[in-house]
């Protein structure tokens, strides 16, 4: 297999080898996050029936003039909170082939935070 040197494949190749591993069920709801530019996106989704159950993002929040780290733990702990109303407490977590720092690893720490299980 050919080695892929641009950032994008490489994140593909990360995402499809995350994906290989991680599943959600309906006891375990997978919790995935999308990252854009100037956003962050996370939803909490059943694979089992191919649901989303919740879903936020920063576009939903009011983020005032946050730094982009700060953005994402804040989403964390949206989606946490809207997981506890759901009866929601333990997830997996799908880093989405990004690597777990900055903007992913805060919005993990705001969901454990918020008092989801990972």
């Amino acid at each position: 297999m050919a080695k892929i040197t641009t950032k994008k494949g490489q994140m593909v190749s990360r995402h499809a080898r995350v994906r290989k591993k991680v599943i959600g069920t309906s006891d375990r709801p997978r919790l995935t996050v999308f990252r854009s530019l100037n956003n962050v996106y996370a939803q909490i989704i059943d694979d089992s029936l191919g649901n989303t159950i919740v879903a936020s993002s920063s576009l939903k929040l009011d983020t005032g003039d946050q730094k982009k780290a700060e953005v994402a733990f804040t989403v964390g702990k949206n989606i946490a909170e809207l997981a506890k109303k759901a009866g929601i407490g333990k997830v997996v977590f799908d880093r989405g082939g990004y690597k777990y720092h900055g903007r992913i690893k805060s919005l993990a720490d705001g969901a454990r935070e918020g008092g989801i299980e990972f």
